[in-house]
């Protein structure tokens, strides 16, 4: 097996596969630093200010001369504006739809979505009904539920912290309404309970109003203040959680094509392995559901700063790249006014593991997507409209992409990691990808699939979507992931907050 790898050959670095000490001799390359396994080391004399290339990308540029066999990271590697060219639909060729679709046994909803979970939701308007909200759920074990209610996978309070002290015109109440509406009528919901104090900004009936909402068998409302407070509020809460669980009761599996199927691309504690494996087997998986009629929904918008480019060249249409284009401005923007730049991403543990620059992390968090057309670009927690790969605007911070993801109408989660991240979602439930062997051996009870084998030469990027593919079906069938067997997803709610909170 090769100990260094060059994914390109206009790169003038290459990635260790194995941890290389200073002096070394390795496939004709004097090591002259210390390289950990997964960061790069030079294959050429690079001058300062020129530029450093990976994937055929650059992905920055030397702040100092760098030798054959140095280490290529932060401390000689440096960001700055250049010019890319955006390009729309050179690459946008079309889909190669499969003659017989896979299927899945799902909830099919009256709106002709399908379920691949079946929750009962208990969702609330503002943080003041949280504790409430908690305590209705808290009478509802997950034994109690599987033994009385056996279509039903649980009960879960999805609480926040806002909903209140915003402007009821601004953009933060919009986008906290979108993700309450987006959970309550979501095909993993089987039933919904809105809760809410009662003088909050964020109003239950205005909500229903704002989202087209209303109330049915599957969707019941009330607030703590109408209801006569804390306790009255918990016994009528528990009273209409127990009407929610038999209608949600009544559905059943059924067979479905994985059209129906909507995949969250995430990623989350990356490092140098995840271009390599398990980002292109997701990949691979994502161009295979999109073949199959289903949809893959990428997001995460400054991690795919500095990479825009080879989305918007597969766009379907000019407006749908222009869209995309329009967000990556407004996150200048947004990250001017708080202080921040989008040039100064990666977090410690990306660094640790061999990630120098967010365009070195974005090239690689965009191997997510796969190679499919783009056929929409959605604003945060937007409901999907059409089927195929698609980008979601959204922040990096995983549990806040994901929330987003879910409410636009994902079904199912996919999350690469290579520092091992212990994610997971309720009610969508999330499939770990591991970047490398060693992480997923000492974290294999986190850990669904191993992407790692394809470094240790015994799979292949095209194999393991395959495998990521067919365990979806299994998922979306019922099948528990390891974070759902971990109990992980009561917690992981949390709406993007922004604007003034007054």
């Amino acid at each position: 097996m090769a100990a260094l790898l060059q994914l390109n050959d206009q790169d003038n670095v290459r990635i260790a596969l194995q941890k290389m000490p200073a002096g070394s001799e390795v496939e004709g390359l004097r090591i002259l630093d210390e390289i950990p396994s997964g960061h790069k080391v030079a294959i050429k004399q690079i001058e300062k200010d020129a530029v450093v290339i990976k994937y055929g990308q650059v992905i920055g540029f030397a702040s100092e001369p760098i030798g054959p066999g140095q280490h290529v990271h932060s401390h000689n590697v440096m960001i700055h504006t250049f010019e890319r060219e955006h390009d729309f639909g050179s690459r946008a060729l079309g889909t190669d739809f499969v003659e017989k679709p896979a299927t899945f046994e799902g909830f099919h909803r009256e709106d002709c979505r399908v379920g691949t979970r079946n929750y009962v939701g208990i969702l609330t308007s503002v943080n003041c009904s949280a504790t409430v909200a908690k305590a209705i759920a808290a009478a509802f074990s997950d034994e109690m539920v599987r033994t009385e209610f056996p279509n039903v996978d649980g009960v879960v309070a999805f609480t926040h912290s806002t909903g209140c002290g915003q402007n009821i015109d601004g953009q933060g109440l919009a986008m906290l309404r979108r993700v309450i509406s987006g959970y309550a009528v979501h095909p993993n919901i089987g039933g919904a309970l809105i809760l809410g104090l009662g003088c909050e900004v964020n109003q239950v009936p205005a909500l229903l109003e704002n989202q087209g909402l209303s109330h049915s068998n599957r969707l019941k409302t009330g607030t703590i203040q109408e209801s006569g407070g804390t306790r009255k509020t918990i016994e009528r809460g528990i009273g209409m959680v127990k009407e929610l669980l038999q209608e949600a009761n009544q559905f059943e599996r059924k067979t479905a094509k994985a059209e129906h199927l909507s995949l969250s691309l995430q990623c989350g504690g990356s490092d140098g392995y995840s271009v390599i494996t398990a980002n292109p087997s997701l990949g691979a998986a994502a161009d295979l559901l999109v073949r199959h009629g289903g949809s893959a929904v990428l997001s995460e918008t400054p991690e795919v700063y500095g990479a825009e480019h080879l989305l918007t060249s597969r766009a379907v249409r000019p407006e749908v790249g222009e869209k995309l284009l329009e967000r990556i401005r407004w996150w200048e923007e947004y990250t001017a006014l708080n202080g921040g730049e989008m040039n100064n991403n990666p977090s410690p543990g990306n660094k640790a593991g061999g990630l120098t620059t967010i365009l070195e992390k974005s090239l690689g968090a965009v191997a997510k997507g796969g190679t499919s057309d783009m056929v929409a670009v959605y604003e945060y927690a937007e409901r999907q409209t059409t089927r195929g790969f698609a980008f979601m605007d959204s922040p990096g911070y995983d549990p806040v992409s994901v929330t987003g993801q879910v409410a636009s109408g994902c079904n199912l989660v996919c999350f690469t990691t290579g520092r091992g991240s212990v994610y997971g979602c309720k009610p969508a439930p999330s499939l770990k990808l591991a970047t490398n062997t060693p992480m997923f051996q000492r974290m294999e009870e986190d850990m669904d699939i191993n992407c790692g084998l394809i470094v240790d030469g015994q799979s292949t990027v095209q194999d393991l979507g395959e495998k990521i593919f067919n365990r979806l079906l299994e998922v979306a069938s019922g099948s528990p992931t390891k974070s759902e067997s971990l109990g992980f997803g009561d917690n992981e709610f949390l709406p993007w907050q922004i604007g003034a909170v007054m």
